[in-house]
């Protein structure tokens, strides 16, 4: 039968290292002992939350009255011996063990996602990406359960609806859904993708393995602190505090010409009529400085990465919050375009916009 553990601390299981305590806190070690803790919360009236690494995740300091679960599956299974392979991974399963474990198999189209934090479970929900490429691009299908019913539903890719940072499971079926398997269809490559100007600089003129790739991506987040290190100072961070802004075609003309016409900005097309602009890039440009603090809080923006905020010994949930409205304001004050978070505000009274707009 099914105990769960009362009144436990969130603060430890994130990367930011902040908010208050669960009111209940299940493992879950197969899909039977999710579909129970499920039907617990539904009895005693509780909201539920699944929790992944942490690593995406602010937790408000007051914490979370319900029933937090977490998915300890970490099963990971290469089937096939086709020029693509089908792989089967635990929703429990640290991401960058899978990577890591493709690219030894020379098995391609996961490389640029090296070293990206939390586990298996969240990417889909995420849709994560890095370096040119997004998990969406390799994803057959996603097994997931009902938190409300139990029922057990396979996602084949295209009924996921996937977008930048987007899912269904993180729009229309926000908290209905339970990720209990990913599987990814990988194919099999001795050159690894080159899709973005870091890398393109290091590999100019010859063409890099999976492992050159890898090692090369692992390199960079390492040099921006998005990798966990415990030697890190920059290490208590969400990593990318804010998504990129796509907007439209006039808004980024305005934005470039608001610097001037000689200013080189960074921008992506994103659609017919739209541009993905740089939000590191944006924050820089409204006088932001990496290091960057509010007088009195304990969090800040990374020594190394403009895009990351950090958080100090003894610092609470409402330090990330108050900094990451300020620099929300001063974007939109300079550069006329809102930033939107990426990381998943739990147990907070009001609503993100709402907190953000009166921090």
């Amino acid at each position: 039968m099914l105990h769960p553990a009362e009144d436990v601390p969130l603060a430890p299981l994130t990367t930011l290292g902040v908010g208050g305590s669960a009111r209940y806190l299940a493992r879950c070690q197969d899909t039977a002992e999710l579909r129970a803790a499920f039907a617990l919360a539904g009895e005693r009236g509780l909201a539920t939350f699944v929790l992944g690494g942490g690593s995406n995740l602010l937790v408000a300091d007051r914490g979370f009255d319900g029933l937090v679960v977490t998915i300890e599956d970490r099963s990971l299974r290469f089937e096939g011996e086709d020029d693509a392979v089908l792989v089967r991974a635990g929703a429990g399963l640290a991401w960058d063990e899978l990577v890591a474990a493709a690219v030894e198999r020379g098995l391609g189209g996961v490389e640029c996602l090296s070293g990206i934090p939390g586990r298996v479970g969240a990417a889909p929900i995420q849709n994560v990406g890095a370096y040119g490429q997004e998990v969406a691009e390799t994803i057959y299908a996603v097994e997931a359960v009902d938190t409300t019913t139990g029922e057990e539903r396979c996602f084949p890719a295209a009924e996921c609806g996937f977008g930048y940072r987007w899912s269904r499971f993180k729009g229309e079926d926000r908290g209905r859904w339970a990720v209990v398997r990913v599987d990814l269809r990988l194919p099999r490559r001795r050159t690894g993708a080159v899709r973005y100007r870091d890398l393109e600089r290091r590999f100019s003129g010859r063409e890099p393995s999976l492992a050159d790739v890898r090692r090369a991506v692992l390199e960079i987040r390492r040099s921006k602190s998005m990798v966990l290190d415990e030697d890190d100072p920059n290490r208590r961070s969400a990593g990318s505090f804010f998504l990129n802004p796509v907007v439209g075609d006039p808004e980024a003309e305005e934005v470039r010409r608001r610097f001037g016409a000689g200013e080189e900005m960074p921008a992506w097309p994103a659609g017919e009529g739209q541009r993905k602009l740089s939000a590191a890039w944006l924050i820089e440009r409204s006088g932001f400085e990496r290091g960057f603090s509010i007088p009195g809080s304990r969090a800040a923006i990374s020594s190394r990465h403009t895009l990351a905020l950090v958080t100090r010994e003894d610092a609470r949930a409402a330090d990330v919050v108050r900094l990451a409205a300020e620099i929300r304001r001063g974007v939109l004050r300079a550069c006329g375009v809102t930033l939107t978070p990426e990381p998943v505000f739990l147990g907070f009274e009001d609503d993100v916009e709402t907190l953000l707009s009166s921090a």
